[in-house]
């Protein structure tokens, strides 16, 4: 039975410029977000015998440097850099812009109706980014087996591995926030079925600020 354990990468410093962060523009994880990964390894760190089969990454700077910070928890275990885990691309046209010139541009995107409809403009439609992340993760258990991989990501691809292993609709119904650098576990149970061990364990996280936005606005206030 193959083991997914996917980790949402650590809080970027795009999300901190108010950016939209896609493959052109990401610069990689805040001070927080840095902070966040290396909770996370010595949280494994102290797991004995947890040498997961593959170690993965999309290709994006803030899940490249999430796992080259908590993979040593692992031991040698390679890191391969799988681009079909990548977010939801946003475009040429909208990478790097301020989330403030986007809506002022286009408005706010709808993410909960017509999968096949434009969020960015020309970017990837809601559909066409959940076909590559099912591809992808049929391609990784084809290639895993009884195995177990760990898979350094996004929360765009932790919220369409979880509705597709649930069956469920691939916008609107539910509202699914995963934390920086939680973790969610899927165990292929038979061909077609999985269950769902845990999502959004972010225990290690524990006296963290949750973001350095709120952080810094905290800090204005008193």
């Amino acid at each position: 039975m193959a083991r997914l354990i996917f980790v949402r990468h650590g809080e970027s410093q795009v999300t901190v410029n108010r950016v939209i962060g896609g493959p052109r523009s990401c610069i990689g994880l805040s001070d927080l977000g840095r902070q966040q990964s290396q909770r996370l390894f010595e949280r494994w760190s102290g797991v004995e015998n947890f040498c997961p089969d593959m170690v993965i990454s999309s290709a994006y700077p803030r899940a490249r440097e999430t796992a080259a910070i908590v993979a040593p928890a692992f031991g040698a275990a390679p890191i391969e850099v799988i681009s079909e885990f990548g977010e939801h691309d946003p475009g040429p046209q909208c990478d790097g812009l301020l989330y403030t010139d986007f809506t002022a541009q286009f408005g706010d995107p709808d993410w909960e109706n017509d999968p096949f409809g434009m969020t960015f403009p020309g970017g990837e439609t809601i559909a066409e980014f959940q076909f590559r992340i099912g591809t992808a993760v049929r391609s990784l258990v084809d290639r895993l087996g009884d195995g177990t991989a760990v898979i350094f990501c996004h929360g765009g691809v932790v919220d369409t591995a979880l509705r597709q292993s649930m069956r469920a609709a691939g916008t609107g119904v539910f509202e699914i926030y995963t934390v920086n650098t939680s973790i969610t576990e899927l165990l292929l149970v038979k061909p077609g079925r999985w269950r769902v061990i845990r999502y959004n364990d972010s225990a290690h996280l524990v006296g963290l600020p949750t973001s350095t936005l709120h952080s810094l606005s905290s800090d204005e206030s008193q």
